[in-house]
């Protein structure tokens, strides 16, 4: 039954009923509508990548600075009252 998968007259079959369901002057538009889709759906998978890497980084250089220039604003001092609260 599946014992190669795929077959040469599998594919030629495939194809022959592509053909017949589309039609020969609709499959050059039917591709590139496909080819852009492709591009589109790997371009936004890209960004979503880009942007799940990006917070950490984000996060990890602030920290950095901080150990390395100190407190990033002093605190301020106690006011001194006369008065017990």
């Amino acid at each position: 039954m599946l014992r190669n998968g795929l077959e040469p007259w599998h594919l030629l079959i495939v194809a022959i009923v592509v053909v017949v369901l589309f039609g020969s002057k609709k499959l050059p538009d039917t591709a590139r509508a496909l080819g852009k889709s492709m591009r589109i759906l790997k371009s936004e998978a890209k960004a979503m990548k880009h942007e799940n890497v990006q917070p950490a980084a984000r996060q990890a250089v602030p920290e950095a600075a901080r150990a390395a220039d100190g407190p990033a604003t002093p605190r301020p001092a106690p006011e001194a009252s006369g008065a017990a609260h």
